[in-house]
């Protein structure tokens, strides 16, 4: 009960040592608290004394009539017990089989009909590739080749090559020409050979350098470190084990220091915005001589050709994809095996027409006496390895036409 304001409470010092509560007089000398809650606070409840004390509250039932309540205790026998149950058992056993009876009387419920899907938009589509073009479902070949993106891997990367389209840059270097871009390029296959690098790798550095260069002009002095760093970016790129740092500076004879080299490193990348993705020869090469079932032998007279003409400036300008081709096309008929079939414009997407003008160009090279300052690549072809190609004569202007019309 509250105290009225202004007043003090009297509070008695001499306890009430007789005075027990009715309710707790069997839980000792505890004291209960008030149940009764201040003003403006809710209601406490607490559930340790209801658990506790469960046998000594009575809940009203509002429904049941308050009263006393006799029990009647009902005195049957054994035998009446039993029927009882057997009663109950055959009136749940009917129950049951009325249930089942009825399940089976009613229909069963049809499951929902899914929506049906929304058609895939065209670009999303698998390409749709005619029987007798199809290189790539064979059951034999190696699963780590993709066959179902194949395709489209390589229409990406013959998209791509939009992006990457160089043209003679040489105009814009007044300190370089073309020598000298040819001899560095043979002392990259150099390197690529000594190292046993990928030839991805050595195409890709080849690519890198042409692009720096065609948007930075270059001193004499510094095209080894353009070149060096492009590959060493090209390793990096292609292969599981790179050489370091100071493999490249040591192939360089020590000419540069290591922080030239990172810092070129760094130029050469900002000068690409950072996109070295590019779509290079030699992957498309392997591709198209695989619509053909070309042989080692012929794969490796069109790398010699494709390689050999990385040296000429005059093909910097053609795409990756259309100089593979052309490539393709003068092995195939030096090798006698015909000229550009459906499969082959059908995968490259070039016909013989197309190809004429650079394989026109490829043949005038290979037709060409070889400067013996640029022997790398005709020397490296001339072994068993690579079944001596170099040392074969090249195929006729005359015999190539008639596959080019």
């Amino acid at each position: 009960m509250p105290f009225s304001r202004g007043k003090k409470p009297t509070v008695s010092k001499i306890p009430k040592l007789h005075v027990k509560s009715s309710e707790n007089q069997e839980d000792g000398s505890q004291v209960k608290r008030s149940t009764s809650p201040p003003q403006g606070a809710p209601r406490k409840r607490t559930a340790f004394i209801d658990i506790t004390n469960a046998h000594k509250i009575e809940i009203s039932n509002p429904i049941k009539k308050k009263g006393p309540v006799k029990k009647v205790q009902k005195t049957t026998s054994v035998a009446a017990k039993n029927e009882a149950n057997l009663n109950k058992l055959a009136s749940v056993t009917s129950e049951g089989q009325s249930e089942e009876a009825q399940k089976e009387a009613s229909p069963a419920e049809k499951p929902e009909e899914p929506f049906p899907k929304a058609p895939l938009p065209p670009h999303l589509l698998p390409p749709q590739i005619p029987p007798e073009f199809d290189i790539d479902s064979d059951p034999s070949n190696d699963c780590t080749q993709t066959p179902e993106y194949a395709k489209d891997i390589f229409d990406y990367l013959k998209n791509r090559e939009e992006k990457f389209v160089l043209h003679d840059y040489m105009d814009r270097q007044p300190n370089l020409n073309q020598s000298m871009r040819a001899i560095l390029v043979d002392w990259l296959v150099e390197v690529q050979e000594n190292f046993e690098l990928n030839h991805e790798t050595l195409y890709l550095a080849v690519k890198m350098t042409d692009h720096y260069l065609a948007v930075v002009q270059a001193s004499r002095e510094s095209l080894q470190l353009i070149g060096s760093t492009a590959m060493l970016l090209a390793c990096k790129f292609e292969e599981r084990l790179p050489p370091c740092v100071d493999d490249f500076l040591y192939i360089c004879d020590d000419a540069y220091k290591r922080s030239q080299l990172i810092t070129m490193e760094a130029n050469i990348l900002q000068a690409l915005n950072f996109d070295i993705n590019i779509p290079v020869a030699y992957r498309f090469l392997r591709r198209y001589a695989k619509c053909v079932n070309a042989g080692m032998d012929t794969l490796t007279l069109a790398r010699f050709i494709c390689e050999l003409s990385l040296l000429e400036m005059q093909f910097v300008p053609v795409r990756a994809s259309l100089l593979a081709s052309a490539c393709l096309l003068i092995a195939l008929v030096t090798k006698d095996l015909g000229g550009w079939n459906p499969c082959l414009q059908f995968h490259s997407g070039y016909s013989a027409e197309d190809l004429a003008p650079v394989a026109r160009k490829l043949q005038h090279m290979l037709s060409s006496p070889p400067d013996s300052k640029l022997a790398t690549v005709r020397s490296k072809y001339s072994h068993k390895v690579f079944f001596e190609v170099a040392l074969m004569p090249p195929v006729s202007m005359e015999k190539l036409e008639m596959f080019l019309k």
